[in-house]
């Protein structure tokens, strides 16, 4: 387990282009009995930075190979924008095989299709994820309710393109739990993602089952053609915003098959 742990890249620097890095807090092997084994397997006794969680798990979703991260990617010269410097994609070492890293992905699209990350889930996209609820320590002792929350997303989930990781500190007033608190900002920001790299849907992701308390979601219908009473039957448990003076649909937004959040606005334009 040890040797995993030191391939993903944990318990030293990363080499990232900031000042100030910290290698992290990992056992010491001399010193790891049954309890250090245990604890460490589950995550306790550990500290990990926000860099080699992201590197780590970009490795463990991107095929195997465990990759030195940057943060600037080219200096340039300011009059003519001649690129002075790039930093390029730099492999440290293959941690695990593309096999092993397929698995990976599956499990953890499942986590956010089906499991506690289900507040990422973003219809048509292929989003894997894992929260995080990690116990603070003081004085030796974990502290009783303060927590880390967090959540570490990425998509596609079968060719990822973006890896999102958000962590809150002790947040007030909410459930301790890193997918009910963090995931619906990792999911707005992914979403923003998917509009700034314009990443196109997936088919082929694994479908989101309905859980009490979630909301319950309707397949949008296409009621172009239909009156504007045959819309509003067949749009049941949307809120219908209807636009234009005619009695017959023209146009509708959001387009057909697209799913929404029960009570969610949909237009109707006539003529």
């Amino acid at each position: 387990m040890f040797d995993y742990i030191d391939k993903f890249g944990f318990g030293k620097k990363t080499g990232v282009d900031l000042n100030g890095e910290a290698s992290g807090i990992i056992f010491d092997r001399s010193k790891v009995g049954p309890v250090e084994l245990a604890t460490t397997a589950f995550g306790q006794g550990v500290s990990v930075t926000p860099i080699q969680q992201v590197t780590a798990v970009s490795a463990a979703i991107n095929g195997g190979t465990l990759y030195k991260p940057y943060i600037v990617k080219s200096v340039n010269e300011p009059e003519t924008n001649t690129v002075v410097k790039e930093n390029t994609p730099i492999e440290i070492r293959k941690v695990i095989s593309e096999e092993t890293s397929a698995k990976v992905r599956n499990a953890l699209e499942s986590v956010v299709a089906n499991g506690s990350g289900r507040t990422s889930y973003i219809d048509g996209y292929r989003v894997g994820g894992k929260t995080g609820t990690a116990q603070k320590v003081e004085n030796g002792r974990y502290l009783t309710n303060n927590y880390i929350l967090s959540f570490i997303g990425f998509l596609p989930a079968d060719d990822p393109k973006v890896v999102v990781y958000i962590a809150i500190d002790n947040p007030k007033g909410t459930i301790q739990y890193g997918g009910t608190t963090v995931g619906p900002l990792s999911k707005a920001v992914l979403k923003d993602s998917i509009k700034a790299l314009n990443i196109p849907k997936s088919d082929g992701g694994k479908e989101k089952k309905y859980k009490w308390p979630d909301p319950k979601t309707i397949t949008v219908p296409d009621v172009t053609g239909m009156t504007i009473e045959e819309a509003k039957n067949a749009l049941t448990g949307l809120n219908v915003i209807v636009s234009g003076n005619g009695n017959t649909v023209t146009h509708q937004s959001p387009e057909a098959k697209t799913k929404l959040d029960e009570g969610k606005t949909i237009r109707i334009f006539t003529s």
